[in-house]
């Protein structure tokens, strides 16, 4: 058996996921917490990590094949040149292992000791405070003999 992506219809990923599972496809639909502003307070909640798409383990020989872009929720099986793209078993084992890390760590916490590894900051240690958005954070520095809260984007951060 094999893996491949598949890509799902927006906001459809968990109904293609119930429906792919209902025909005994094995699928995966890794998900992190994430924290959002919500309304204007602050919640968390589950997201998919690859929004828009989810794997499945088939074999060639599988009947579904003919039923999957028919399925409810899904869009198109993700391939080249007419081909559905095989993904190493290692790779899913990759992201189900950085999944469950995640999960028992819960991403940076606050109060976390980070290094940043990029711009004009690069190489200072810095506390971690918060997730600003998707892609910032707001982590404090030492600089000028006071602790100054600045944003840097989190793929700066080295933990």
């Amino acid at each position: 058996m094999t893996w491949y992506a598949i890509q799902h219809k927006p906001a459809q990923g968990d109904r293609a996921l119930a429906h792919l599972q209902n025909q005994g496809v094995g699928c995966f639909y890794p998900k992190v917490e994430v924290e959002r502003i919500c309304g204007g307070k602050r919640c968390r909640r589950l997201e998919p990590l690859f929004p828009g798409y989810l794997f499945v383990n088939l074999d060639d020989a599988n009947p579904v094949w003919s039923r999957l872009r028919s399925t409810r929720g899904v869009l198109r099986v993700v391939g080249f040149g007419n081909r559905p793209a095989p993904i190493e078993d290692d790779v899913i084992d990759h992201i189900r292992a950085s999944v469950a890390t995640v999960a028992a760590h819960g991403g940076i916490r606050p109060g976390q000791t980070i290094e940043l590894e990029e711009g004009p900051f690069k190489g200072l240690q810095a506390v971690f405070q918060a997730y600003d958005g998707e892609e910032r954070a707001i982590v404090l520095i030492s600089f000028m003999q006071s602790r100054q809260r600045i944003r840097v984007p989190l793929k700066s951060l080295k933990v």
